[in-house]
């Protein structure tokens, strides 16, 4: 079953398996720092369907739900 950065809870760490989308979103996320193979924890969800903080390379990056239900990732913790 294939899980999205949407669906974690947080405080977890996970790594990046695939970018679904295209190049467009693929390009965003690659400017972001976030590829495939990285691991990110999850920081915080916003209510009510907010944005999602992460963690990635040590810099914080908030994303749409949106773009991170295109971010197929496995819990690693």
């Amino acid at each position: 079953m294939e899980t999205t950065l949407d669906q974690i809870y947080e405080n977890k760490k996970v790594r990046v398996i695939d970018i679904r989308g295209g190049p467009g979103i693929r390009r965003r996320l690659s400017q972001m720092g976030i590829h495939p193979g990285d691991v990110i924890t999850l920081l915080r969800l916003g209510a009510l369907r907010g944005p999602v903080l992460i963690e990635v390379h040590g810099s914080q990056v908030a994303l749409g739900r949106g773009v991170a239900s295109k971010i197929i990732v496995e819990e690693i913790e």
